[in-house]
Parts: structure tokens; sequence; C-alpha cells
């Protein structure tokens, strides 16, 4: 069950956009996203390490996504809860393992393209982190403000959207303009 973000309970929240030089008709994130594949996922951030893409129980498209964020070591588990050409919401419950230990925090990681003019698409990458009931054990068992936790995740949560999605931009501007992975950046 999906935890609202509030104010109590909120880690990060990062929005950076990037330009696709593609007709909008033409751009497909969802097509993009759940057909991403593994190496093309990793050249698109220097803290990217893996991804894959599996399902539910109930057959939804799951993106498996590995990555660092600071000094976290993520295993992302984004359940695609809206996937559609323009927009792609994707929801986990996901691993963060420290040298303290490991404990859950929720992502929830949105996609979005809208129409700039006929030749160009605004690609918007946004992330919210959110503390789980497990997290919040997790601070208190090692006396971490929920402030502090935040502060450190959104600076790194920041720092790694402003890396990555001008290259997921550029990725889904080549998927779109010549139906491949693995094009020049």
């Amino acid at each position: 069950m999906e935890i609202l973000q509030t104010s109590e309970n909120a880690l990060s929240h990062s929005s950076v956009t990037a330009v696709i030089n593609a007709p909008f008709e033409k751009v497909n994130i969802a097509d993009w996203l759940l057909n991403l594949p593994d190496a093309e996922y990793q050249r698109c951030s220097t803290q990217h390490i893996g991804a894959a893409i599996s399902t539910t129980f109930d057959g939804e498209p799951v993106s498996l996504n590995v990555e660092t964020i600071g000094d976290a070591l993520m295993v992302q588990h984004y359940v695609a809860t809206v996937y559609r050409p323009d927009y792609c919401r994707m929801l986990s419950v996901s691993d963060s393992i420290t040298k303290n230990g490991r404990t859950k925090v929720q992502v929830l990681w949105e996609l979005k393209a809208s129409k700039i003019d006929d030749n160009t698409t605004l690609y918007t990458n946004e992330i919210h982190a959110t503390a789980t009931p497990e997290m919040f054990e997790y601070m208190k068992e090692h006396g971490i403000e929920l402030a502090s936790a935040a502060a450190s995740r959104q600076a790194a949560s920041d720092a790694h959207n402003h890396e990555e999605t001008p290259n997921f931009a550029k990725s889904i501007e080549n998927k779109a303009l010549t139906g491949k992975y693995n094009q020049p950046f």
C-alpha cells in the first residue's frame, strides 16, 4: 500500500527536466522504460549498477534498478502503476543498504513527456523518497533524526537526478528517432 508523502515522512523530492529533440508523437516513455537494456541503464549514470524488467504476480510490469544514491546501495523494485507513452508512474518499496545496515524506503518515480512544439518534447524526471515504518525504526535505532536523513537524501537524490535526467532524455530521443538503444549521447 502506498504511503502518501507528508512533511512528517518526506526524505526527498527532486524534479529535473531536459529537452528531447524528437516530436512528442514519436516519444514513448513506457516502451523505452519497460524494454530498457541493462547496459543502456548503466550508461545513463555513473551510479547505475544494473537494471532488469520483470512482473508482479498479477502481471504488472516491474523495473528492477540497482544504483547508489549518496552512500546507500539502493535496490529498487518499481511497479508500473501507470504506463503510457507520455507518462509512467513507478512505485517501489526499495531496499536501502548502508554501512549501518539495511532498511526500506518508498520511492515514487514519475517520468513525463509534454509537447513543446512540433519537433521537441520536454522530459521531466521526478523522484519522491518517503520514509517507511521500517525506516523510522532504523533511524531510531541509529539515533538519526528525520531532518538529518532528509537533508542527506535530498542532496544525494538531486545530484543523482541531475546526472541521469539529460542522459535518459537522450536515450528516449534516440529510441524515438531510430528505434534503438546504444546510440551516441
